[in-house]
């Protein structure tokens, strides 16, 4: 996105708040006005000075009250002027996090896999920080600015034509350094924002995985990948605030050459008649008010490269691909008749799921096994509708799952997977994710069913324990029964157990088991299992490899053909002395 696109996005986003900008427009101009007229009770005030005991104290007294009111009131002013541009900046940016977070629940999960954590939550955060920073400065400072220029040029073309000439002729030269400087430093601050994120990516990964990296002595090796990337970072910050913090000391020069020849030309004129001593100081005040706000705008048009850059991240956040369109139809209660007709679908270019077709009758229990990455999960995720199908279509309901409403289809299906994810909250929250008006009694009759209760109740508070980010107080089995009594809660009429038991100790996977076998009893259910003991008495087990059905059958029938389940199923008890055909 270029600089001109990126001030257009952020400009559209502040029409929703013209009121309050026009009303800080008209604060600024206030202000600006009561500020261009002290100089002029400050001539006069010169002015009625004539000389030793030549003083007209009436006239100075009614000068100085006039300037004591015109300061208090521009002060008040450019208070109420500064709560406002704080209203619009916090609120643009507010609109801003918002979309993006609403955003995030509509993107693939292909985007979501393919960006570091850290780097999303740094655009959504960190870069709309950027934004508000560099919005609020320029409204107090870029509006207050420009129209004191103008202003200030208006009152001294009125007053003497000749020296206003002077102060035109010199300033461009103030606005050809400021843009030339801030033309170059965007890219500058484009890259820090870019390291930023790349920096609150690793610190996310660092502080995710600390148990990993301690495990395995990375400590040092961590250290050294966020120091280089530190140090990247500090190099980009005091390149990108060097080159901008030039713009103020060459408009600062330029302004000064501006007050000289304000000063000369104004010396020569006042001898000559032209102007008198008062209308001089007038000048200069003048001529120094005229000046400042270029160095103030000089400092805006700086930190405007930050926000823009930040900013730029951000729409690029905003405009990513949506996931493919939703459909239309209402699934109220699936009857679990499930079919997958010759799909194919890839992560990449190379195929993973390649003519696959199968057919799930209502109630049904399937268990699909088969090595590592040949494709199980992801026919989980494609029957979620988590990635879309390349060719071919799953059916639920004799319907192509994309007709569905994504939610209602989502609602027809319990999951519970191999990795465990548990909000910020209570135990209580955290069961009743997908049920909040569920009873405290039918949440202990399924904590029951799962063999999850007398921990709970082990708990500080019982099921109003706080467990903290992802579950960190409890071990991984709890965390994955607690998953389990998630879904229980719901009971869908379809089932999805993706090693729904595999950090739960022997003993109390078989009591889960149990309650698993009567969850499913009557609803279609997807079981990905490595060990193969857990899925004997399923209905069809479907061996996969290279991302096809290699075998498909009973326990009994695919351990008598010998084939590759038989393979699977016997490699694990290899040497264990334990029976191989079950």
């Amino acid at each position: 996105m270029t600089k001109r696109q990126t001030v257009s996005r952020v400009l559209r986003n502040i029409h929703g708040y013209k009121g309050k900008v026009v009303l800080s427009l008209a604060l600024s101009a206030f202000t600006v006005a009561l500020t261009l007229y002290v100089p002029i009770l400050i001539g006069r005030a010169v002015d009625a000075i004539l000389g030793a005991g030549r003083v007209d104290l009436e006239a100075v007294l009614k000068a100085l009250a006039g300037i004591a009111a015109a300061t208090l009131l521009g002060a008040a002013g450019q208070w109420l002027q500064s709560a406002v541009n704080l209203d619009i900046s916090s609120g643009v940016v507010r609109d801003l996090r918002q979309q993006a977070f609403d955003k995030l629940q509509r993107l693939p999960l292909s985007y979501i896999d393919g960006h570091p954590q850290g780097e999303v939550v740094a655009r959504v955060v960190s870069d709309a920080e950027q934004l508000a920073d560099g919005l609020l400065m320029g409204f107090t400072q870029l509006f207050s600015g420009v129209l004191t220029i103008l202003g200030t040029l208006i009152v001294m073309l009125r007053v003497d034509l000749g020296i206003s000439l002077v102060v035109m002729l010199i300033t461009p030269v103030s606005l050809v350094v400021a843009g030339f400087i801030a033309r170059r430093t965007y890219d500058m601050f484009a890259e820090q924002s870019a390291v930023r994120a790349r920096q609150a990516a690793l610190v996310d990964e660092a502080v995710t995985g600390q148990k990993v990296i301690r495990a395995f002595g990375r400590e040092r090796i961590m250290g050294e990948r966020f120091r280089a990337i530190n140090q990247c970072l500090e190099r980009c910050t005091v390149k990108a605030t060097f080159f901008s913090s030039i713009t103020n000391p060459a408009t600062r020069f330029v302004n000064g050459l501006v007050y000289a020849g304000v000063g000369i030309a104004g010396a020569l004129s006042a001898l000559g008649g032209g102007i008198t001593v008062g209308m001089l100081s007038c000048f200069l005040s003048y001529a120094n008010q005229y000046t400042k706000p270029f160095n103030e705008i000089s400092g805006v048009l700086a930190e405007l490269q930050s926000a823009l850059a930040g900013a730029a991240r951000l729409f690029e956040l905003l405009d990513a691909p949506e996931q493919e369109p939703d459909g239309v139809l209402e699934l109220r209660k699936a009857r679990g008749r499930v079919e997958f007709d010759r799909v194919h679908f890839s992560y990449t270019a190379k195929p993973l799921i390649r003519d696959f077709s199968l057919g799930v009758e209502e109630g049904q229990r399937v268990a699909i096994v088969g090595p590592t990455g040949c494709g199980k999960t992801t026919l989980i995720n494609l029957l979620m509708r988590f990635y879309e199908v390349k060719e071919g279509a799953i059916r639920v309901d004799e319907r192509d799952i994309r007709a569905y409403r994504r939610r209602d289809l989502r609602r027809n299906f319990g999951m519970v997977l191999q990795d465990t994810w548990l909000a910020e909250g209570t135990v209580r929250d955290n069961l009743a994710f997908a049920r909040p008006d569920a009873t405290r009694e039918e949440i202990e009759a399924v904590c029951r069913a799962c063999h999850c209760h007398s921990f709970i109740m082990r708990l500080p508070k019982g099921y109003d324990s706080p467990i903290g980010e992802n579950g960190d107080m409890l071990s991984q089995g709890q965390r994955q029964l607690l998953c389990i009594a998630r879904v229980m809660l719901v009971l869908p009429p379809m089932l999805i157990l993706d090693e729904a038991t595999s950090s739960i100790d022997t003993r109390t996977e078989l009591l889960v088991q149990d309650a698993f076998a009567r969850m499913m009893k009557g609803r279609t259910s997807f079981i990905v299992a490595h060990r193969l003991s857990t899925i004997r008495s399923a209905d069809l087990i479907i061996a996969m490899r290279d991302g096809r059905i290699e075998e498909a059958g009973t326990h009994d029938a695919l351990l008598q053909k010998g084939g590759f389940y038989a393979h699977l199923y016997n490699s694990q008890f290899a040497g264990s002395g334990r029976e191989k055909n079950g």
